[in-house]
Formats: C-alpha cells, structure tokens, sequence
C-alpha cells in the first residue's frame, strides 16, 4: 500500500470517528430536550372523581363505561344511560336504534 493511500484512510478514519463523536452528543442533547421540555403530564391532567355507586336499573347489564366532565355514560345493550358523575344520579336514556337487514 502507498503512503497517499495511507494517509486517505487515516483521513477518512479520523472523520468517521469525528462524525460518531457529534452523533452521540447530538442524541444525548436531543434526549435532555427531550426530558427537561416535557411538563409532567400527572401535575397538569384534571382529576376525574368518579361517583361511589350508580344506581342501575334493574336488569341492566352494562357493556362499557366512559367519563365526560360532569357525566358518565353506561352502555347497556341497545340503549344509552347518562349518570351524574357527582352523584350518580341517573339523567337520561338514549335508545339506541339497531338497524334492520
């Protein structure tokens, strides 16, 4: 091997090494944004409170449930029952329809 050739691949090693070195502190750099910018989601979110019971009617199984800011939603078969997320109070039911083939 020449000694131009030698000195190519010394260059060419040492930029190399150069580009790992400026790799690794840009990850490092990005993960500290990374960590410091993110506010801690659990001090900002809006505690939900969920009633104690909900007085289901009888023969109501329930199928899913799901909480809105001052509500809480019971599907039950082919129907709809809103709850008072305060006092679990029934408001309303929404039936709903099933469509027919």
């Amino acid at each position: 091997m020449n000694p131009k050739d030698a000195a190519g691949l010394t260059l060419l090693r040492r930029l190399v090494t150069g580009l790992l070195g400026v790799m690794i502190v840009g990850f490092l750099v990005l993960i500290g944004f990374l960590v410091t910018r993110f506010p801690d989601f659990e001090d900002t979110a809006p505690a939900l409170s969920w009633p104690e019971t909900l007085d289901l009617p009888e023969g109501v199984t329930p199928e899913a449930v799901t909480r809105g800011s001052d509500w809480v939603a019971v599907v039950a078969g082919d129907e709809i029952l809103i709850f008072d997320a305060a006092t679990g109070a029934l408001r309303q039911r929404i039936a709903v329809e099933t469509p027919s083939n």
